[in-house]
């Protein structure tokens, strides 16, 4: 269970840093920590007991909105709140948006 207790925090300290009206996927947290546990990410962030770590600015990697505690619905009005145009259930010029959280780009 340490594992898992780590990983989790490893992620929110990652998500922690996307700045607001930027975006990154669930692929990029997990290589920014040398995993291929996307699916792991997406789990950690399901259970985010941060109110301060911005879970909503991470998404798919084709660019659609992906899953979120709180409903899909919640999420989309939050990131448009931010600034960020979706479409579609998908964001808008994703890849300008895209946070590198391996980079800080």
């Amino acid at each position: 269970m340490f594992f898992v207790k780590d990983f989790y925090s490893k992620v929110y300290e990652l998500v922690f840093k996307i700045p607001k009206g930027r975006i990154t996927t669930y692929k990029l947290v997990a290589e920014a920590l040398n995993k291929r546990a996307y699916r792991a990410v997406g789990n950690a962030l399901n259970k985010n007991p941060y109110k301060s770590v911005p879970c909503h600015r991470v998404v798919k990697s084709d660019g659609s909105i992906g899953g979120y505690s709180r409903g899909k619905r919640k999420k989309i009005k939050i990131l448009r709140r931010e600034g960020i145009t979706i479409k579609n259930n998908k964001i808008v010029d994703f890849k300008k948006l895209i946070f590198n959280p391996k980079n800080k780009n």
